[in-house]
């Protein structure tokens, strides 16, 4: 059984840091791309960024230079290193695979930028 866990968000000040984890089970971990998306209230899901299993990463514009997608997979863990954070990177952060052409979710984690 495919199972994501996010972890790690929480209240920060612009410009600060915070370093997002997804622990993953329930399959070959090295093998599958691993995907960010986050949701503000009142607005579409949106793409992040993406590890693949060979390291390859993307991101969307707005995050290029300040977020960094990484993976341990002999922790089968996906992190989402997270710097200079601005006010509109409040949102719930999700992690995502695709399996067996099912997409699988995590349950989210808050990150708030404010002062």
């Amino acid at each position: 059984q495919v199972q994501l866990v996010e972890s790690g968000g929480g209240l920060v000040q612009p410009g600060g840091s915070l370093r997002l984890s997804c622990a993953a089970s329930g399959f070959i971990f090295r093998t599958k791309a691993m995907a960010w998306y986050r949701q503000a209230p009142g607005k579409q899901r949106e793409w992040v960024a993406t590890i693949h299993g060979d390291g390859y990463t993307d991101y969307v514009v707005s995050v290029k230079g300040r977020f960094t997608a990484s993976r341990d997979n002999d922790k089968n863990t996906a992190y989402l290193q997270m710097h200079s954070l601005k006010p509109e990177d409040t949102a719930v952060y999700y992690c995502n695979i695709v399996y067996e052409s099912r997409s699988y979710w995590g349950q989210g984690t808050q990150v708030t930028v404010s002062l």
